[in-house]
């Protein structure tokens, strides 16, 4: 909020006229930056009580800077800075006329040991994009989702979920999805052992922050989830890496650092592993939950695309057959809906939840219970099941066709094998530079990964997860097309 008082300063008692003191004042305000373009003034009454001077001084003004350029009048909706100003003829500056702009410098110190995560950027618009594996938001129920919510905000009893709610999550929907999880993934849980963060990568988060200290000593997976390795080191944790093959974590390597090390927890990501999008086979999996009780850890299971599974039903995930309370298992909406819906969920005891929860609190109250209570509905409905088995029909097609797309068309230049699930390849390319290609490509509308992200000190493996889910067949054509042309 502007407080014109504060940035218009009249002087009574000087010889110039109130209104053209106003009128260089506004002048001044706007070519040094602080009142931007487009900006609603105030009306003349509320200006005018504000600076404590007569209501036909301001409309003297305010008719003055129209006269000159410097704003439109429009009836019935007040007074704008035009986003077009006048020439002015060129005039030395003075002190008191330099631009104000944001300083571009940090006067104070920060936490030296922050490690800076490259952002997000949208694609430009009309850009093509191989992405990291994510859904196609055109088969998400939006529809369905904004009619809900819509219809919930226009009943009475309902407008007290718009004040502060609980910080686990709306009761209603955690309810409800509850018996999902317990019907679809064997999870034996009720709404105390359920928590709902904004996205899976939130309860990755709390779940390490809550386990362990800096310069404890966790492991993951070698290559893993770049996102949990930057979050563990900035934890300041110590990170064991251990192989991953055909068949997901090598869990001999697992018991030989259990052996020499004091390990807070593994994490840990059974179904379609991240990036090599390979499964846990049960016995690996069992063996894994009898080390976490003989050596006393936690093991946080991301199950990020739990639903979409091509070759058969989908695994039950190791937290379904945890009967010591080892398990933290997290997952996430996104897949079934869209990435801008940020709602995901974590599971354990209710004491671990409880903790999680009062950790959530501290970084962010509550999340966005009207999103939830119209999930609610939907699950109650079925139609995110309905949902989830079409999308899963239309994956598995463009699944099909664009590793036929990766062998006909890139033929050598690509090793990959096909995943049972998930939405994305994980794609070797042969004596390739992918920084270069990654640069051809984006030159000719198509964005794609250079795979550095997917590196580690150790290893370079000029591989990236390609994402099939979100292209339709003719998109995807397209996107190869570019490809094989840039190689």
């Amino acid at each position: 909020m502007i407080y014109f008082q504060e940035i218009l300063k009249i002087d009574k008692s000087a010889n110039m006229p109130i209104y053209l003191q106003l009128v260089n004042a506004i002048i001044h305000q706007i070519r040094n930056g602080r009142l931007r373009k487009g900006l609603k003034l105030p009306g003349s009454r509320s200006l005018a009580d504000e600076l404590a001077i007569n209501r036909m001084t301001v409309v003297a003004a305010y008719d003055e800077l129209q006269a000159q350029g410097w704003i439109d009048q429009k009836p019935r909706k007040g007074s704008f800075i035009r986003d077009e100003l006048p020439v002015l003829m060129p005039k030395s500056i003075i002190e008191t006329d330099t631009l104000l702009t944001a300083p571009d410098r940090i006067p104070f110190e920060i936490n030296k040991n922050l490690i800076m995560v490259p952002h997000l950027k949208a694609p430009e618009g009309g850009q093509l994009v191989i992405d990291d594996g994510f859904p196609d938001p055109r088969l998400a129920p939006i529809e369905e989702l904004t009619r809900c919510i819509r219809g919930l905000s226009k009943i009475p009893s309902y407008k007290k979920y718009l004040l502060y709610s609980e910080t686990k999550g709306n009761t209603q929907f955690r309810e409800i999805f509850a018996h999902y999880l317990n019907d679809t993934r064997g999870l034996p849980v009720t709404p105390n052992n359920l928590l709902l963060t904004r996205g899976a990568t939130m309860g990755i988060y709390l779940a390490a922050r809550v386990i362990t200290q800096p310069g404890d000593h966790v492991i993951m997976s070698e290559p893993g989830f770049w996102f949990a390795r930057e979050l563990f080191q900035q934890l300041q944790l110590n990170i064991h890496k251990v192989p991953v093959d055909e068949h997901g974590l090598e869990i001999d390597a697992v018991e030989q650092i259990c052996k020499t090390n004091d390990i807070r927890f593994v994490y840990a990501v059974p179904h379609h592993h991240y990036p090599t999008t390979v499964t846990l086979p049960p016995e690996r999996r069992i063996r894994l939950l009898e080390l976490a009780k003989v050596y006393n850890f936690a093991i946080i299971e991301d199950d990020y695309d739990y639903d979409f599974h091509y070759a058969s039903m989908p695994m039950l995930p190791m937290a379904s057959i945890d009967r010591h309370g080892s398990v933290i298992y997290i997952g996430t909406l996104t897949k079934a809906l869209a990435p801008a819906f940020r709602l995901g969920f974590l599971t354990g005891t209710e004491k671990f939840v409880d903790y999680a929860t009062s950790y959530r609190k501290l970084i962010d109250f509550q999340g966005n219970t009207f999103l939830e209570l119209g999930l609610a509905q939907l699950y109650s409905d079925g139609i995110i099941e309905k949902c989830i088995k079409k999308s899963l029909k239309i994956y598995k097609n463009r699944r099909d066709h664009f590793c036929g797309l990766l062998k006909a068309e890139l033929g050598e230049k690509v090793s990959f094998k096909i995943p049972n699930g998930g939405m994305s390849v994980w794609t070797k390319f042969n004596d390739i530079d992918l920084k270069k290609l990654s640069e051809e490509a984006g030159k000719k509308g198509l964005k794609i990964s250079d795979g550095n992200k997917y590196d580690t000190i150790d290893n370079k493996y000029n591989s990236i997860r390609m994402g099939f889910a979100s292209l339709n067949l003719s998109e995807q054509e397209q996107a190869i097309k570019i490809l094989k042309s840039c190689i």
